[in-house]
C-alpha cells in the first residue's frame, strides 16, 4: 500500500536526476494523497525523450463509467499487474515514473495506527513505478491519470507494513519508460523490494493522516532530539 508521499526538491534537482529538460517550479507537498496532481515522467514517443507531466493520482481505465473509480485504484499490485483488467495494457504500452522523495506507511499498535516516513539515505529524489492513463468525459474532455505499483516490503519496512512502494533505480529508468518494451518477464524483474540499506525509517506525528496538513511537520521524526534508537535503519 502507498496512500500518501512527498516531494519536496528543486526543479534544477529533478531535471537533473531524471534528465528531463524543463520541470516547472513544484510547491513543496509533504502530504501528497490520491486524487491530488502528482508529478511524473513519461517518454515521449515522437521526440524520444522524456518529459514531465502532472497526472491525476488514481487511475481512471479507458472503459471507466465514471472517473469516482480513480479513488480506489492508487495502487497496483506488482504480483498481478499484467493480468488485472484496470492495468495491463497500461502495463504494457504505458508506463511512468511518479517523482518522489518519502513515502508514509502505518504500523498497527494496539489501539492506533503509528505513520512511519521512509525516504532514501542520501534524501534524493526517486521514482516509483507507475502507470498511466487516458478518459474521456462525456463533454470530451480528457483526464490523465495514474497508479504506483507496489510489491512485498523490504526488511526496513516489514515491522511496519507488509507492502510498500516499488521504486525504479535509476538504472532502469529507460527500460520502464520504454513503450516498446512488453514483454511482462522483463518488466517484472525491476519490481522488486528496494535495497533496505539505501534506505532509512522513522515514526512521525499523526498529522500526516489528515491530507490537508501540509507542512514539514509530517516529516519531522517524533524525538525532536531525533534520537537514532528512534529510526528503523
Amino acid at each position: 500500500m502507498c496512500g500518501r508521499f512527498t516531494l519536496n526538491q528543486s526543479a534544477a534537482a529533478l531535471a537533473q536526476v531524471f534528465h528531463v529538460e524543463q520541470i516547472p517550479d513544484l510547491a513543496a507537498q509533504y502530504n501528497i494523497a490520491p486524487t491530488q496532481a502528482v508529478a511524473t515522467v513519461l517518454h515521449n514517443p515522437e521526440k524520444d525523450q522524456r518529459e514531465f507531466q502532472q497526472l491525476r493520482w488514481g487511475l481512471i481505465p479507458s472503459w471507466a463509467k465514471d472517473p469516482s473509480i480513480g479513488a480506489k485504484l492508487i495502487n497496483a499490485r506488482a504480483e498481478t499487474v499484467a493480468e488485472k483488467p484496470a492495468f495491463r495494457s497500461a502495463f504494457k504500452r504505458r508506463r511512468c515514473l511518479v517523482l518522489a522523495d518519502g513515502f508514509y506507511e502505518w504500523q498497527r499498535q494496539k489501539s492506533k495506527k503509528q505513520p512511519f516516513y521512509f525516504r532514501l539515505q542520501d534524501g534524493q529524489p526517486f521514482g516509483f513505478a507507475g502507470l498511466w492513463e487516458k478518459w474521456e468525459t462525456p463533454e470530451q474532455e480528457e483526464i490523465t491519470s495514474c497508479t504506483i505499483l507496489t510489491t512485498t516490503a523490504n526488511e526496513l519496512l516489514q515491522p511496519v507494513h507488509d507492502r510498500m512502494p516499488v521504486i525504479i533505480a535509476p538504472k532502469d529508468y529507460d527500460l520502464w519508460l520504454d513503450p516498446q518494451v512488453q514483454t511482462p518477464e522483463t518488466l517484472q524483474q525491476l519490481l522488486q523490494p528496494y535495497p533496505e540499506t539505501a534506505m532509512t525509517g522513522y515514526p512521525v506525528s499523526t498529522l500526516v493522516n489528515k491530507s490537508q496538513h501540509n507542512s514539514p511537520e509530517c516529516i519531522m521524526p517524533l524525538s525532536e532530539k531525533n534520537d537514532p534508537s528512534n529510526q528503523l535503519n
